[in-house]
């Protein structure tokens, strides 16, 4: 197994305090991530890391500039309690097909929605997704992501450190390797508490972040 999934996009590290974060993240690494942009209405803004090819990390929090948004910020990232890698995305060549290909296999990936967000310099970003898993609601299964003719938020030109591995930890790893293959990715999977984890090459050497 491939210490990196097929297709991946991109990993989200949620947090309370954005800023923390990010301060947090270059503190160990030496590298600072780049401002990505604003989720109107939604409450939240993210800044970004690329991690080798077209796979990203999104660092998302609450947006202090925006007003209180009318449900809960994406993310649950109102209630955690720390920073924490709350989950992934891939990106299948057709994700219609991949939707319905995953459906028949068993497994529901959610419904497709559009979204979309400005980068810092003004461009527009709009993508399509999955609401994500709804059956293992644990953030180790991926949620699907399109970015159709819109630019990649690594086209942007962002800061990066080579993603080394990603990797999971659960109670019943048998039951979420199925939904895996359902979705045409993969992870390396272990027994534990539930957890996702990812390592990154950095100049000041391997930094893992649970």
């Amino acid at each position: 197994m491939n210490a990196i999934p097929a297709g991946l996009d991109h990993l989200v590290l949620a947090t309370p305090d954005l800023a923390a974060t990010v301060a947090d993240f270059t503190r160990r690494t030496g590298v600072v991530p780049a401002p990505g942009g604003v989720h109107v209405g939604r409450g939240t803004r993210n800044h970004l890391v690329a991690l080798g090819g077209t796979a990203y990390l999104e660092i998302v929090g609450p947006d202090p500039e925006q007003p209180e948004p009318t449900g809960p910020r994406p993310f649950t990232v109102d209630t955690l309690p720390a920073a924490r890698t709350l989950t992934w995305a891939i990106s299948p060549p057709d994700l219609d097909a991949a939707v319905a290909a995953a459906r028949s296999r068993g497994y529901d990936p959610g419904e497709i929605r559009p979204m979309s967000r400005r980068r810092p310099d003004g461009t527009l970003l709009k993508w399509r997704l999955t609401d994500g898993d709804t059956q293992h609601p644990s953030g180790l299964v991926p949620f699907l992501i399109d970015w159709g003719a819109s630019p990649h938020p690594t086209a942007a030109g962002l800061p990066g450190t080579p993603l080394l591995s990603l990797a999971a930890t659960h109670p019943a790893p048998d039951e979420i390797r199925p939904l895996l293959a359902a979705v045409g990715t993969d992870l390396r999977l272990s027994e534990g508490p539930v957890g996702l984890s990812f390592t990154v090459d950095t100049p000041r050497g391997p930094v893992s972040f649970g």
